[in-house]
């Protein structure tokens, strides 16, 4: 349950976790009956062809990426357990779902596994400079003891310091950010409410993270 007695920022970052988890939960299972049942119709034999037209590979691709999108959108934006861990492999399927669906090519230096909350803040930062570098980017992940770092390079960027202001803490002034950049706000609050500070650097070809 969200501790009443945290500060308003902190309690409403926990409640905003709670509703993405719920959305996620939610929507995961009907998504699965979906892909249960788009394999059924695969394998049923009353429609010769079926399984290699153009229709059902359409479906299929889709499928795959919104079961992606949510696995990704239900780490990022739900709620997490500092006992909770990652393994190296399902951070790896992670960083897959998020180069299959978007532009950045990732390169991890991270053995081992990893908290739950460190995760959250590193899909945060992606989506950051996914949002900053809509043109792909190449993106060196490393992490040093508790330390990590996200440094990316591209062609061109799309800097917006006053977007990107979000990441040193939630204050007033700053302009409400559209629903599709959400997770910059999220994740200065979500650092903030983990006792950690977000670095950033940014430039016309690229950006830096670490928390």
């Amino acid at each position: 349950m969200p501790d009443t007695h945290a500060p308003p920022t902190e309690l409403a970052a926990r409640i905003g976790a709670l509703v993405g988890s719920r959305l996620c939960h939610d929507l995961i299972s009907p998504l699965g009956a979906i892909g249960n049942g788009v394999e059924l119709l695969q394998m049923a034999g009353q429609w010769p062809g079926l399984q290699a037209s153009p229709e059902m590979a359409l479906i299929g691709d889709a499928l795959t990426a919104a079961r992606g999108r949510i696995t990704l959108f239900r780490v990022a934006f739900g709620a997490s357990s500092g006992a909770q861990r990652m393994s190296q492999a399902e951070l790896l399927a992670l960083l897959d779902d998020m180069q299959r669906a978007g532009r950045l090519r990732i390169v991890l230096d991270a053995p081992g596994d990893h908290g739950r909350g460190e995760v959250k803040l590193l899909i945060l930062a992606l989506m950051c400079l996914e949002t900053t570098m809509p043109w792909g980017a190449r993106v060196q992940i490393r992490q040093q003891g508790a330390d990590w770092t996200l440094t990316a390079q591209a062609e061109r960027a799309r800097p917006d310091t006053a977007l990107w202001g979000w990441l040193d803490a939630p204050q007033a002034g700053l302009p409400t950010p559209p629903a599709a950049e959400v997770h910059f706000p999220l994740l200065g609050l979500t650092a903030a409410e983990m006792s950690r500070r977000v670095r950033w650097q940014l430039s016309e070809t690229g950006a830096e993270i670490g928390f």
